[in-house]
């Protein structure tokens, strides 16, 4: 089949093109981050050219944009766009920009990146960095449903797969599917879930007759096209080629699939193989969408372009216009960070171009030119011949030197100050990354809340202005996530990473500070809906809410009094809990629909920390541990899974109670039962009828479990040390030493895998029965587990760790 060749450059947009739209041969529409859309209506064929007109003028960043096809009342269908101010506008394409839109669409509390709309016409699909996916009624403009369950996570990507069916991606790593019939009371669970092996940019529908029989293919961060049956959530195929990230998918009516990405590129993929590479002279081409009437190709990229592609001869632009785009790739300069460390003296000559062919399509070969320099070539099949992409270019920052941070070089390393009283962070940054990007990273790695994105990515904006690279632009990349006012568990300031060189660990880890507001509306609304709804015994009478107005503003007020460690000497100051605010939580994670105990289980493990909770024990329930595991763990329902951001809660519950000496008891006393649910999580054991595994790529699950194993380590550890009676026994510690060992060998991501490390490290380091305890180890293959985690680490802190635990086991 022929090669797709340029066809039209559309020039006009000031900022960085994030969406493009491709819904007749005769217009293109594209969203930029210079805050409008524009509709480019084609004005001649041969050669083909555009003119644009602003269809509209936002007042922030437009980073998703969709064509509605024409129906009775609105013959010329619609342009709908949303971005950064969490407005999705709907407008007639002939509209004037300063018109009225046809409607204003309000619901998301963050930034719309994604839409889609369905087959028949009849509904509109949003996503956005808010956590939220909704379904819009077209012609009533109304949020029909609420797509739950993405755990406050970005949804980057949606899909009307059918007239009934809703799939979401999103940045929790995996993909959700919803049967719209299924809605009650405007909320829809998901009814199929799909976990992938990392965060997810873009999903699209495979065309019928695809040769892996896959149903749809989705993007990630991690450079792979992976394929999936929807019906069975199977992995069918993976399509490698991609250096980076991959953000946007599209299929031809030919049956092949298109996609673009960070590493300057768009690919056409025929099957499972990578028939053509078209790079960009841009660091970043944001999107791609195909013209379903010629099989035509729109792309959108970071140096403010759109591009259309073809691969009918009637439709390629002229001569001068495919050499002076040819000239601009040959032209561009490559940040060195795109293509790794080079050893320039290895390299070979210019002659290897003529000598050598490529193994695969779009493959990269790095050439020391006469003069010194590195150039870049692209292997193309279907020429037969490498292809000059560009130079690649040391970067440098304004001190015109490099910094060393962890053993790799850097533009820039910041020093971030994030709390009073403790050390900076280090912030590593290169001028080729994108700023929301590197801060995003940043965060992630060090357990940050993510509110803490726009601080972060500003920050590193106006500390590199003036300092350029290549085409490189000072805009940040993709866009904050909004979750200022939606309840979003996981997200909380409480998550600081356990520092390095705690073996053995002495202190307690707490995760009982969060974000009140947003605990307080869930619950409330919750609550209206259980009275709209007529089951007005399970809602909150008015003595009840004010009880619990009250509560939410004692814990406002006491928890962020709680540090993120704490010692058995140094316990903070207790705060009391009163008994009918302790009854009232009782009574909503106990008698509230199961879909709707997260909120009430997050204001609990908030609750855990005071010894009136710790000692409080509500009738025929056991102790308050007990209720936390039985709340989550007990869905209800016969055959269906447990909520596993519920179980997450619960262990948070636990991991809390150990700041006061009357939780440790409480603690150390459920030990076995604790480390039961700890074993069902893994899949290594059933817990009270429930069958695992559970939520095994939910991170803050294993975040939250592996703090808890901490938790008991430590205690462990100071009783040994003590050498007074024991709470924790040998036996209880024997199981959780297993426990950890599964948790080492099936989780790779760094925070897990240190928790993990340390608790493990800080048992073998006890006294008397520690002893003991590291003859178990030895036996179970601890040492196995620890070599494990150093070869996978990159991070000194986790193979440091790992050093000293398999110090501990010699």
């Amino acid at each position: 089949m022929a090669q797709f060749k340029l066809s039209a450059q559309l020039a006009g947009h000031d900022q960085d093109v994030r969406a493009v739209c491709f819904p007749s041969p005769d217009v293109v529409l594209s969203a930029s981050r210079d805050q409008t859309v524009r509709l480019w209506k084609r004005t001649s064929n041969a050669p083909p050219s555009f003119e644009a007109q602003i269809a509209t003028q936002g007042h922030d960043y437009i980073n998703s944009v969709i064509y509605l096809k024409p129906s009775q009342d609105f013959p010329d269908g619609l342009i709908a766009s949303g971005g950064k101010d969490a407005i999705i506008e709907v407008r007639r394409p002939g509209s004037h920009f300063s018109d009225n839109a046809e409607r204003l669409l309000i619901g998301h509390a963050g930034n719309v990146v994604t839409l889609d709309a369905s087959p028949d016409g009849k509904f509109l699909v949003s996503g956005g960095l808010d956590g939220q996916a909704r379904v819009w009624s077209i012609g009533k403009w109304e949020t029909e449903m609420v797509l739950e369950g993405h755990n406050g996570k970005g949804i980057w990507g949606v899909l009307a797969f059918d007239d009934h069916t809703v799939l979401t991606c999103c940045a929790d790593q995996m993909i959700r599917g919803y049967d719209l019939r299924t809605a009650s009371a405007g909320e829809v669970q998901p009814t199929t879930t799909i976990y992938t092996p990392d965060i997810l940019r873009a999903l699209c529908r495979v065309p019928k007759g695809h040769p892996s029989g896959a149903d749809i293919a989705t993007a990630s961060n991690d450079g792979v096209i992976r394929l999936w049956s929807v019906r069975d959530g199977k992995q069918i195929a993976e399509m490698h080629g991609h250096e980076s990230f991959i953000y946007s998918l599209a299929a031809l009516p030919s049956g092949e699939l298109v996609s673009s990405g960070e590493d300057r590129t768009v690919r056409v993929w025929k099957g499972l193989e990578c028939v053509q590479t078209i790079t960009h002279p841009a660091i970043s081409v944001w999107s791609v969408a195909v013209c379903p009437e010629n099989g035509d190709i729109v792309s959108g990229a970071s140096d403010n372009v759109v591009r259309v592609f073809t691969r009918s001869e009637d439709r390629i632009a002229a001569a001068d216009a495919l050499s002076q785009f040819d000239d601009a790739v040959k032209a561009s300069s490559i940040p060195q960070q795109q293509v790794g460390s080079i050893n320039k003296e290895k390299l070979p000559g210019p002659d290897f171009l003529k000598s050598k062919s490529g193994t695969k399509e779009g493959q990269i070969q790095m050439i020391r030119e006469e003069d010194g320099s590195i150039s870049a070539h692209q292997w193309s099949i279907s020429h037969q011949q490498w292809i000059n992409v560009g130079t690649v270019v040391d970067s440098a920052g304004s001190s015109g030197r490099k910094v060393e941070y962890n053993g790799k070089s850097y533009d820039y390393v910041f020093d971030v100050d994030i709390k009073d009283g403790e050390p900076p962070l280090k912030l590593p940054y290169n001028l080729s990354e994108n700023p929301y990007e590197r801060a995003t990273k940043f965060l992630s790695d060090n357990e940050l809340p993510m509110t803490y994105l726009d601080n972060v990515a500003n920050f590193i904006v106006e500390n590199t202005k003036g300092a350029t690279l290549g085409q490189t632009s000072s805009q940040p990349g993709p866009d904050p996530y909004g979750t200022e006012s939606r309840y979003i568990p996981g997200q909380e300031s409480q998550q600081a990473p356990i520092k390095p060189s705690l073996l053995s660990q002495d202190k307690y880890i707490t995760l009982a500070q969060a974000k009140f507001p947003p605990i307080e509306k869930k619950i409330l609304s919750v609550n209206a809906e259980l009275i709209k709804t007529g089951e007005k015994q399970h809602a909150l009478n008015p003595t009840e809410e004010a009880t619990f107005k009250d509560l939410i503003q004692l814990l406002t007020t006491e928890t962020t009094k709680i540090p993120a460690y704490v010692s058995a000497a140094q316990s903070p100051a207790a705060f009391p809990i009163p008994e009918d605010a302790a009854d009232l939580v009782v009574k909503l994670i106990t008698t509230w629909p199961y879909a709707h105990r997260l909120a009430p289980l997050d204001l609990l493990r908030c609750m855990c920390p005071s010894p009136t909770i710790a000692g409080y024990t509500p009738a025929s329930k056991g102790s308050i541990l007990d209720l936390a595991l039985s709340s989550a763990l007990e869905p209800g329902i016969p055959g269906s899974k447990p909520n596993e951001n519920s179980v997450m809660m619960a262990l948070r519950c636990i991991t809390n109670l150990f700041v006061t000496e009357q939780g440790r008891a409480v603690a150390a006393s459920r030990a076995d039962q604790v480390i039961s649910v700890m074993e069902c999580i893994l899949g290594v054991s059933e817990y009270a009828g429930v069958a695992g595994p559970i939520g095994t790529t939910n991170r803050l699950l294993f975040i939250a479990l592996t703090s808890a194993a901490v938790n008991f380590a430590v205690l462990f550890h100071k009783e040994q040390q003590a050498g007074g009676s024991a709470t924790v026994g040998l036996e209880a510690v024997s199981l959780l030493i297993n426990v950890l060992g599964q948790v080492l060998k099936g989780q790779s991501d760094a925070e897990i895998v240190f928790r993990a490390l340390v608790a493990l490290g800080t048992i073998l380091s006890a006294k008397g029965d520690g002893a003991d305890a590291a003859t178990i180890a030895k036996d179970l293959g601890a040492a196995d587990w620890a070599r494990q985690a150093k070869s996978q680490a990159s991070e000194p802190r986790v193979k440091d760790v790992a050093d000293e635990v398999l110090k501990l086991l010699r």
